[in-house]
């Protein structure tokens, strides 16, 4: 069909379409594709038309001449710019705003000034794409862990930067160079965060060293220790790094915002350089999934603060309690079974399953595993808190 536009008024047509809309002729998706416009557009037609408003175009001339922004001002923002250069125009906007410059001009007045100074590169506008996001409700729900990518320093040395964020709050908790990522290294860094924070209620973290076994078939210190502080360790799919989104949002901002922008010289420069990084994160830079506030003001520290020393454990009457072997193994019905090297030592409950010749093997307050005693193999192994598991909801 040829378009009526072209076979009357513009402004006739535009009462057209509205007069059918209204009166229900056929649906406005139908409308506007017959009149070749897009339903925001009909939808706009439709208003004027219901408040008695000109159907015929406005003229596009803006109010105030455009680059009329005081050099002054336009000068301050290409400074800014300049200082933090992988931060865009909405956040620079209301960083100016915090630190109670006047007379800033909007969001979309600093891009375009980005742009005159040549200040916006293709990389950034990628950058920029919405994307869609949960959270946690409140702090300390879940936190996220992941290790940046390694680099080498300037004196040879390779580094490897822990980040743990809170998923609520986005609050960077730690942002710290590391030497490797084994469990040795690992665990008093976190330690001290505990000391700090408090202790979650669960965990994120990927499979790999130290946090999991890298196809889930067994289980890590790093899990046994953090069972024994009450703390369900979660792990995203394999292979799926969008499972931890805020992680990687954080490392690529960390990579922008600092790697990219000064040089590493050693572990500790990089203490250094992480630490005001870290600071400029939580205080100053704001946060799209926050209304732009900064992380700091939605973090409080955790109510259960850490507690090194584990408390005994005792099972109900209905359990049979076994010790596991410094291999790994624990006996039932004189038959050896491997649980994990993690568990070296420690005692572990077993309770027949409601499934027929199962059985569900318990540490403290998780499932760790069921066992088909026919098939003498794991229908599962994969920690489970008995009640409050988030994983139905993550």
């Amino acid at each position: 069909m040829e378009m009526p536009w072209k076979e009357k008024s513009v402004e006739k047509v535009r009462e057209e379409f509205v007069k059918r809309v209204l009166a229900k002729e056929k649906s406005k998706s139908e409308l506007c594709r017959e009149y070749g416009i897009s339903r925001p557009t009909g939808d706009k037609w439709i208003k004027r038309y219901l408040e008695n408003d000109e159907l015929s175009d406005r003229s596009r001339v803006p109010f105030k001449t455009a680059n009329k922004t005081p050099k002054e001002i336009e000068n301050l923002i290409v400074a800014y710019r300049n200082q933090y250069p992988a931060i865009g125009a909405v956040k620079i906007h209301r960083m100016l705003k915090d630190e109670r410059f006047e007379n800033i001009p909007c969001a979309s007045t600093i891009n375009e000034i980005f742009k005159r100074n040549g200040l916006i590169t293709k990389e950034a506008s990628l950058a920029a794409t919405p994307t869609k996001r949960f959270q946690k409700e409140i702090p300390n729900e879940m936190w996220q862990a992941d290790f940046k990518g390694d680099f080498l320093m300037e004196n040879k040395q390779r580094c490897f930067p822990l980040n743990i964020l809170d998923d609520c709050s986005r609050f960077n908790l730690c942002c710290k160079p590391l030497p490797n990522v084994r469990f040795e290294t690992v665990k008093p860094v976190i330690e001290n965060i505990f000391y700090e924070f408090g202790i979650p209620f669960s965990f994120l973290c990927d499979n790999g060293h130290p946090w999991g076994a890298s196809q889930g078939l067994s289980y890590t210190s790093f899990e046994v220790w953090f069972m024994d502080l009450g703390i369900l360790t979660l792990h995203g799919r394999i292979l799926h790094p969008q499972t931890q989104g805020k992680e990687e949002s954080f490392n690529r901002s960390m990579k922008r915002e600092l790697l990219r922008q000064t040089n590493i010289q050693d572990f500790y420069d990089a203490e250094c350089k992480f630490e005001e990084y870290r600071s400029f994160f939580n205080n100053k830079r704001p946060h799209h999934a926050l209304n732009l506030d900064t992380p700091s003001t939605h973090y409080v520290k955790s109510n259960k603060e850490y507690d090194p020393k584990i408390s005994e454990w005792v099972y109900p009457d209905d359990c049979r309690v076994h010790k596991v072997k410094s291999t790994g193994f624990f006996s039932y019905k004189n038959h050896s079974y491997f649980l994990s090297e993690a568990f070296a030592n420690k005692e572990i409950a077993v309770r027949e399953s409601s499934k027929d010749r199962c059985l569900n093997l318990y540490y403290r307050q998780f499932i760790i595993g069921r066992l088909n005693l026919d098939k003498r193999a794991y229908e599962f192994k994969r920690a489970y808190l008995i009640n409050g598991d988030p994983r139905h909801n993550g």
